[in-house]
């Protein structure tokens, strides 16, 4: 296995501390995490949208919480009382408990979640800034009198 020591790109850099942790942390496996099962998908130019399979939980069983640039989904299913006059001979629908964690890119927000058909639909928007996106400069033009020019001395 490798390992990347960024400690000495932490001393010559101001700033970049979550890149570093961000590179650090892809070489470190997820523990094999595939429940539930999920799609990212890009649904305009700044919109995006996470759907997740949690079939069997209801809303009360999910929470969704945004912070600091990392969006946790957990799902825990209430403990239901177990009816002793029915056994269950196979059970393929999953009702573990689970926490799913994304991380978010900078600007990016959560506008809304809604649990439809067993699938869980969370919508992300990136709203860049006024003062981050791009802008125009004009370049006044000038004639080149204004600007005054200066003669060197002949040397004698």
């Amino acid at each position: 296995m490798r390992h990347v020591d960024f400690s000495p790109l932490y001393r010559s850099t101001v700033g970049f501390d979550r890149l570093f942790t961000m590179l650090d942390s892809l070489g470190q496996p997820e523990n094999g995490q595939t429940y539930p099962p999920y799609n990212i998908e890009r649904t305009g130019e700044n919109a995006y949208r996470i759907t997740m399979a949690v079939a069997g939980f209801a809303e009360d069983d999910l929470t969704i919480e945004a912070k600091a640039n990392v969006l946790k989904v957990a799902g825990a299913k209430a403990d239901d009382a177990q009816d002793d006059s029915r056994e269950v001979l196979h059970r393929g629908i999953a009702s573990r408990a689970f926490e799913r964690r994304f991380q978010l890119a900078d600007y990016v927000e959560v506008k809304g979640a809604e649990l439809e058909n067993g699938l869980l639909h969370i919508d992300l928007e990136r709203e860049i800034p006024d003062s981050m996106k791009p802008r125009k400069i004009e370049i006044a033009k000038g004639n080149g009198a204004s600007t005054p020019q200066i003669e060197a001395k002949a040397q004698n």
